[in-house]
């Protein structure tokens, strides 16, 4: 479905997850400064050179539940926000504007090895192609959950 412009209808952030460190339990925050060029504050991807922020869609943790036949909840993949409503863009150059920031797309998102491990076994195979991609801040802002998430696509 289209929303004026021939742009994706907008969708919105269901959950935001951070950690400070790799192994570290994800945790749940209403809302994230997202710095331009840097990424979180106090998550383990801060400052790192591309990798700032994590974007994966309900709609894909739940078709992989469906295909695990187990539960998959957002912070268990280590996805920083999950939205809904909207795909997620996975081709380098698209962009996602969320709230008040602007990300590019990088990559896309490789399930984690030891998803196996956190969720059960076969959820690394059921979340390939599903688990979101990878992207830059070129805008910094707030982001909070519920705020809209609209995808803008290269020309």
């Amino acid at each position: 479905m289209s929303h004026g412009f021939g742009l994706p209808a907008p969708g919105r952030i269901h959950a935001i997850h951070v950690s400070p460190a790799r192994g570290l339990p994800m945790r749940p925050v209403e809302s994230v400064l997202l710095a331009s060029g840097r990424g979180i504050p106090g998550d383990r991807y801060h400052q790192s050179r591309h990798r700032h922020v994590s974007v994966q869609a309900l709609e894909d943790l739940e078709a992989a539940a469906a295909e695990l036949d187990a539960p998959i909840l957002p912070e268990s993949t280590r996805r920083n926000i999950t939205i809904t409503g909207t795909a997620v863009p996975s081709r380098p150059g698209d962009q996602l504007v969320i709230g008040e920031a602007c990300l590019e797309v990088v990559r896309i998102a490789a399930p984690c090895r030891l998803l196996d491990d956190e969720i059960g076994e076969g959820a690394r195979v059921a979340l390939r192609r599903r688990a979101g991609s990878i992207l830059r801040v070129i805008g910094g802002g707030a982001v909070g959950v519920g705020d809209e998430v609209q995808v803008a696509k290269r020309p």
